[in-house]
């Protein structure tokens, strides 16, 4: 059985395929990072580090979010690039809705003898 070394961090220090596993007629729980196999002394146990193997794997994601999102910018400066210059103006911003004064608006004071608690209401309200 032929075996290729690789040099980087992650969460296994071997990958095993199953006709490694078969071969070696070992039984790999995943969940519990147990790999148990027969030998001519008894069952050889070994024992991952949940903690280690959780740290591996969440730097992994960090990694892979991060060339994610660089490839995604990439693509959108090489859209941008393409674009005409006039779909590239930033569109203007909107006011906000509490400096609108208008005829269909009334404000009403909410507390007795305090003007800066108000709101705006429909003029054109029915009474009823």
């Amino acid at each position: 059985m032929n075996f290729v070394v690789a040099d980087f961090d992650g969460t296994y220090h071997a990958i095993l395929g199953r006709p490694s596993l078969t071969k070696f007629m070992a039984v790999p729980h995943y969940l519990y990072l147990v790999l148990k196999m027969p030998t001519e002394k008894g069952v050889l146990t070994i024992r991952g580090n949940v903690y280690t193997a959780y740290t591996c794997e969440e730097e992994s994601f960090k990694v892979t979010e991060a060339i994610d999102l660089s490839i995604r910018m990439a693509a959108t400066v090489s859209q941008a690039a393409q674009a005409p210059s006039d779909q590239l103006k930033v569109p203007e911003q909107q006011t906000s809705r509490k400096n609108i004064k208008s005829r269909e608006h009334k404000e009403v004071g909410l507390v007795d003898g305090n003007s800066e608690k108000t709101a705006l209401i429909g003029a054109n309200l029915d009474p009823k």
